[in-house]
């Protein structure tokens, strides 16, 4: 639908850091949607295009800020939403205005992140880092830079 879309409706935009908050962009437009659409002032397809646009140019910025923090050249979009042409398209400008390179997997990769979290822990258990089993958890909100990573010098 957001391909379709085309009048962009200004949504909160909360980026902090390297943190990015989706909560506010869906109260505000599960909020505004009913009578922005009944008025006809936006149809779905403008709705789905402005959340599309302000989310991926939140990503995008946190990736930029990330690749300055690093002195990375290089950008991997994977997961679900990486087979998504737009965000592709969005992290490809961007990489392109840095003199980066983007890498965006085909769709065969993108459907989960389980490939991705399993070779991580083949990472960490060749560098030597094991838990046992009886202190293995799960956190649903791991904070992707709060890793130990034990695998690069």
């Amino acid at each position: 639908m957001a391909e379709k879309g085309k009048k962009f409706l200004h949504l909160p935009y909360t980026v902090r850091g390297m943190d990015v908050s989706f909560s506010g962009i869906l109260s505000n437009i599960e909020k505004q949607a009913p009578h922005l659409i009944s008025s006809k002032q936006y149809v779905p397809e403008g709705l789905c295009y402005s959340l599309q646009e302000t989310i991926f140019a939140m990503l995008v910025e946190n990736t930029e800020r990330a690749m300055s923090h690093c002195g990375s050249q290089e950008v991997l979009i994977v997961g679900r939403v990486g087979c998504n042409l737009r965000l592709q398209e969005m992290m490809n400008i961007m990489s392109e205005e840095r003199g980066a390179k983007l890498y965006a997997t085909d769709e065969r990769f993108c459907i989960d992140n389980g490939a991705m979290i399993a070779q991580a822990g083949i990472e960490m258990f060749q560098s030597g880092t094991t838990t046992p089993w009886d202190l293995v958890t799960c956190t649903q909100r791991y904070r992707t830079d709060e890793v130990e990573v034990t695998w690069r010098s």
